[in-house]
């Protein structure tokens, strides 16, 4: 099985509501890699590296996400992949 790499941009009420540590702790559950991070525009931009069947389900959190946040919407993006040696949350 392949690694692939996905971007998750996530828009909502997604910043103060400890969602880049909850989507860490959720990544390092599916054994991805990568990082999450605040955006200037309010949205939390999420990389991640793994296989197919645990970004697909790291994408499904997302829409959930922390039980404080309100998700809007989720755009994903394929891309190539960075080799990150773990998942993290970045400021």
């Amino acid at each position: 099985m392949s690694i692939e790499h996905r971007t998750y941009q996530i828009h909502g009420r997604v910043q103060g509501v400890f969602y880049r540590q909850s989507a860490r702790a959720e990544a390092q559950r599916l054994g991805l890699t990568g990082f999450a991070r605040n955006n200037p525009n309010g949205t939390v931009t999420i990389e991640a590296e793994g296989h197919t069947e645990a970004l697909d389900a790291l994408e499904a959190w997302c829409h959930q996400g922390p039980p404080t946040a309100r998700v809007d919407k989720v755009e994903v993006t394929s891309g190539s992949v960075q080799g990150y040696p773990v998942f993290e949350v970045r400021h």
